[in-house]
């Protein structure tokens, strides 16, 4: 007999006498390869989810993370030779992209069937998975509910100069200045934001924006509503000198930004992937997420409740702007530029 053969089949029986510990790690990695998972999403919602994953599947998960349009743009460069099986984004556009140039695999249609197909692709290349609403954070000390804006329109006038902050370098800007531009125009669009530039205090991110404004340093701020939730949580109701204004009547301020997934066209794990995303909609993941005390998201499956600190998903009122029509995030970063404010 061979040396090497000699050596395998020893390796075997020593394995079968100890119990085969080694053995049986080698069969379930075989079995469950890693799944590597380009991430754009909050890391808190990120390790939850992959943390029950791993758990009920045995399946290892990867975790690369980065802001949504460059993780977007990472996976672009690399093509078919990416290693991402799965991409997670905290905003749509940024997947809508990816669909556009035809990278992704088509989603599962049970996956799809659990959440509404409004929230989905349109083509059914990527599936909803959590929501956030766009709000305005108010400072209670400084101004009043009736002296709140009609429209997120009107703090581009005059008369909200030094009282509203904004964080145009934070991802999550990026879709409501889409929102603007596919319901007003260029034109509009950016005579909206040349109004910020001029009225507003500007800051890197949203929980700058949502901290400035609860300590006083500015009247109001957009921000999305996951970032004053957390900011709640973590003080205590009590010690919050802020609110949230929840614009309505489908005012462009109330745009519900959808987290969404999708599998790789290119990813090697296909099966492992789908499986990943049928986790992401699962009814007790969805309600795992409600129910955590860090992730402030909606959960997009129905008859799942959200978290009682959020107003009810069904009292929003947002415009009828849905992913389909937000599309990718094309020419929102040069309108940014053009405006100044970036």
């Amino acid at each position: 007999m061979p040396h090497r053969l000699l050596l395998q089949r020893s390796a075997f029986a020593a394995a079968v006498l100890c119990g085969a510990p080694a053995l049986t790690l080698r069969a379930l990695a075989a079995d469950h390869p890693a799944l590597t998972l380009y991430s754009a999403q909050h890391e808190q919602t990120v390790a939850t989810l992959v943390s029950g994953f791993e758990a009920e599947t045995g399946i290892h998960v990867r975790v690369h993370s980065g802001d949504g349009p460059e993780v977007a743009s990472q996976i672009i460069a690399e093509g078919s030779a990416s290693p991402a099986d799965v991409f997670f984004t905290e905003n749509s556009p940024e997947i809508a992209k990816l669909d556009e140039k035809g990278m992704l695999a088509p989603v599962d249609p049970k996956t799809l069937a659990e959440v509404p197909a409004k929230y989905d692709a349109p083509d059914g290349d990527w599936v909803g998975v959590l929501a956030r609403e766009n709000v305005l954070a108010y400072n209670k000390g400084m101004i009043a509910p009736d002296q709140l804006p009609q429209s997120l329109m009107d703090l581009a006038k005059p008369a909200w100069k030094g009282k509203v902050a904004v964080a145009p370098s934070d991802n999550d800007f990026l879709p409501v200045v889409k929102a603007v531009l596919v319901a007003k125009g260029h034109d509009a669009a950016l005579a909206w934001l040349r109004g910020l530039k001029a009225n507003a205090k500007i800051y890197d991110d949203d929980e700058g924006v949502v901290a400035a404004v609860d300590r006083g340093s500015v009247a109001t701020g957009i921000v999305n509503n996951y970032y004053w939730a957390r900011l709640q949580a973590e003080r205590g109701p009590a010690h919050m000198h802020s609110a949230l204004y929840h614009f309505g009547h489908g005012d462009i301020g109330g745009l519900i930004n959808v987290s969404a997934a999708g599998v790789l066209k290119s990813s090697k794990h296909q099966q492992e992937a789908q499986r990943f995303l049928a986790y992401l909609v699962a009814a007790k993941t969805q309600k795992l997420l409600a129910d955590n005390t860090v992730v402030f998201e909606y959960p997009l499956r129905p008859g799942v409740a959200p978290n009682p600190a959020l107003k009810p998903f069904d009292e929003l009122q947002p415009p009828p702007i849905g992913v389909a029509r937000l599309g990718d995030d094309s020419g929102v970063v040069d309108l940014l530029t053009e405006a100044g404010l970036l």
